[in-house]
């Protein structure tokens, strides 16, 4: 038996990318129609988030729980796990980052308001790219249109829509940022060693979001109208 330090991430993988993308054309089969739901709740997030409201820091952390949860179960349990052994650990990770999702929000530690910094006006863009760019990158990369990710569903999606929507809230509690950038990093990793071409997706989403979460925000202007009352 060879030695484990001699094994390379190509020695992990056991499977060919046709065999992942049936896995995820499979799958959109048997959620459809939830991608559809899951774009409404990114979208919806968004809006929720720019309201000054006291209930979007429960309600939007939630929300992102139970995609978590979703994932987790539907795809990582129910298909990933059938030709990938490693989908079990990637599950508890799922469910672990839905419980710090669902803590954050009945303890309120993400709060949300005016789109006023960079880094938010950037999560606001990367929320996009999650829903929409996501599925354009892998379409142009030569996937079919049975086999694309969306949020909601799927889990790459899911986790960078994530960061966008961490990115929205003023000082997000780091521990919330690890799981997700774990996961660019190894699913993209994996992704790159299976060849296929939006392999880089994951892993620019999570450079950027680190980079601009280290900016720092600018406190919202007041009018001075507002400043007299």
């Amino acid at each position: 038996m060879s030695e484990w330090w001699t094994y390379r991430l190509s020695s992990l993988v056991l499977f060919s990318p046709r065999t992942y993308l049936r896995l995820i054309e499979l799958h959109n089969a048997a959620v459809w129609p939830l991608q559809i739901a899951g774009i409404a709740v990114a979208i919806a997030i968004v809006i929720a988030a720019r309201s000054e409201r006291r209930s979007s820091s429960r309600a939007i952390p939630f929300a992102l729980a139970a995609t978590w949860l979703f994932v987790a179960w539907a795809f990582d349990v129910r298909r990933y796990a059938t030709i990938n052994w490693a989908a079990t650990y990637f599950a508890i990770a799922f469910a672990i980052e839905a419980l710090l999702l669902a803590s954050s929000g009945a303890t309120r530690r993400l709060r949300f308001g005016p789109i006023v910094s960079l880094a938010q006006r950037a999560g606001v863009a990367i929320v996009a790219f999650a829903v929409l760019g996501m599925p354009l990158v892998q379409w142009l990369a030569g996937r079919g249109p049975r086999a694309i990710e969306w949020f909601g569903t799927a889990p790459d999606p899911t986790v960078v829509g994530t960061l966008g929507v961490i990115m929205l809230a003023a000082r997000p509690p780091p521990w919330l940022l690890v799981i997700p950038l774990a996961w660019c990093a190894v699913n993209g990793a994996f992704q790159w060693t299976l060849g296929m071409r939006d392999a880089l997706a994951l892993p620019a989403a999570a450079v950027l979001a680190l980079v601009l979460l280290r900016v720092p925000k600018q406190a919202p202007v007041r009018s001075p109208r507002a400043s007299a009352r």
